[in-house]
């Protein structure tokens, strides 16, 4: 039993003190959220700053009394300002003394903001505010002030001469600037950056870049850029220059064509020179030591009125600056006859433009083509959609008649809508057969016989031969007579159109 009680009590106890940690941190928290200020403060050289500081609920506490303590970066914690509600508000000895001072007078326990004067880059640290209360004791917020100083920027370029050693070409610098600038280079030259910082008396820095490379004469005109980049500039401030790389002349004769024969005239050649600086002089010479008298020079052209053999030489052309001299030559072959030239290359051209025009043809045929297509579709034009009776064949020998479709009813029926068969086997050419035929159909046979005749055709009666075929329409293509036929003649029809 008492051991169950000693038990019990080292539970409560426990617990008890579980509580009282868990007001205390609760209380530690509710403190550190009940004076406000700002957690960081920015501030220009020379400025004026105001650290703001409030307790936001006093309910429960007594507001006794509030200390302003200053902690640099390196070194100790000075109080710089002190208010209680009984006395006036005291400064001590400080490095900020004389330029801090509480922004309303009297000042209140309730806000207690203060305001630095003429800041300086040493007054940048750590500003506490702390409040004696009772009875929570000490409750304090920390504001951070940073003191930023604007650089002053500039770059340059430091003109060179073209060598093979790396020498310096371009410089930048960011002076007394707070915090320290950042520079860069923008270029397409080949070279490398060296950056240096030192820091002031006055707590500034300076930064310094240098741009080294080895100055070619292609390198002369390059671009090149500094950029600065501070926490002061609302973006990065670009200082754009160009490589300046000092360089001997360089020569290049132009005009020659390998063409010279004699009797050709005003055929030039042209001296071109680049250098830095700008070339001065151009001389034009010859390797023999004389100038034809056919030749005439002007400036940096040298111009030969009539090739003959005294032009069969070599021409010199020396440019001079202030860096030294260049110079080029030309041989020039004169010639008893003259090259042919050579032509434009107008085989491909005209290749090329047929190759069009096919093209172009054959798209406008497909088109057309196309467009035909889809007329005939739309009119109804093309092929017949049905198809004709066949023909149909007699069997009989005696039966070699033509077989039409049944008589019509009237004879004023026209006879293009009928059908005939074309004879398969010889033509009848002997005529008394079908007078033999005749005797074998007396009385209403031999009206069935003629009913079964085309429409428009005579009895052939009295031993006379049908008429022939002849259509009602007026077709003057079709509009003639077959020939004359007698008995026991042997004949071949005339066309017939169907």
């Amino acid at each position: 039993m008492a051991k169950n009680d000693a038990r019990m009590r080292d539970e409560f106890n426990m617990i008890g003190l579980l509580f009282l940690v868990a007001s205390m941190l609760l209380q530690h928290g509710a403190s550190g959220q009940r004076v406000k200020v700002e957690p960081e403060v920015v501030s220009f050289l020379h400025k004026t700053v105001n650290l703001r500081c409030a307790f936001s609920d006093p309910t429960g506490v007594s507001l006794t009394m509030v200390t302003w303590i200053y902690e640099p970066k390196d070194g100790d914690r000075i109080n710089i300002a002190v208010f209680h509600p009984n006395f006036d508000p005291n400064y001590p000895d400080s490095p900020v003394k004389g330029r801090v001072s509480f922004t309303t007078i009297p000042p209140t326990l309730e806000s207690p903001s203060i305001q630095i004067t003429d800041v300086r880059l040493t007054d940048e640290g750590k500003y506490i505010c702390e409040y004696a209360t009772y009875p929570s004791g000490n409750e304090q917020g920390i504001t951070y002030l940073v003191t930023l100083a604007k650089p002053q920027n500039s770059a340059s370029i430091v003109t060179v001469d073209a060598g093979t050693q790396a020498v310096l070409v371009a410089k930048c610098e960011s002076v007394d600037g707070r915090p320290p600038a950042r520079i860069s280079w923008v270029t397409t030259a080949n070279g490398n950056a060296t950056t240096v910082s030192n820091t002031n008396i006055d707590n500034t820095v300076t930064v310094s870049s240098e741009y080294r490379m080895v100055p070619t004469a292609k390198d002369n005109g390059k671009d090149i850029s500094c950029i600065v980049d501070h926490r002061t500039l609302t973006k990065p401030e670009s200082f754009p220059m160009k490589l300046a790389v000092q360089y001997a002349p360089q020569v290049t004769i132009v005009g020659y064509d390998n063409n010279w024969y004699v009797g050709r005239t005003n055929v030039i050649l042209t001296c071109q020179a680049t250098g830095n600086p700008v070339p001065l002089s151009v001389l034009w010479k010859t390797m023999s030591g004389e100038m034809p008298d056919t030749v005439q020079i002007n400036g940096k052209e040298l111009k030969v009125l009539k090739v003959d053999d005294a032009v069969n030489t070599t021409f010199v052309c020396e440019v001079k600056n202030r860096i030294g001299t260049g110079r080029d030559q030309v041989t020039a072959i004169v010639r008893g006859t003259r090259l042919p030239e050579k032509g434009p290359a107008t085989g491909s051209i005209i290749g090329g433009i047929i190759g069009v025009i096919l093209l172009l043809a054959i798209i406008g045929s497909a088109i057309a083509m196309y467009r035909k297509h889809r007329n005939d579709k739309l009119n109804g034009d093309g092929p017949p959609k049905y198809k004709p009776p066949p023909p149909k064949k007699t069997t009989s020998s005696a039966n070699r008649q033509l077989n039409t479709v049944p008589a019509p009813e009237t004879e004023d029926r026209p006879l293009q809508n009928l059908y005939y068969v074309t004879q398969t086997a010889e033509p009848v050419t002997d005529l008394d057969t079908y007078h033999d035929e005749e005797e074998d159909y007396p009385g209403e046979d031999r009206a069935h016989y003629y009913s079964a005749a085309p429409s428009g055709w005579d009895d052939p009666a009295n031993s006379e031969v049908p008429p022939p075929y002849m259509r009602t329409d007026n077709d003057p293509q079709d509009n003639h007579r077959g020939p004359e036929i007698n008995r026991g003649d042997s004949f071949v029809s005339s066309a017939m159109f169907v």
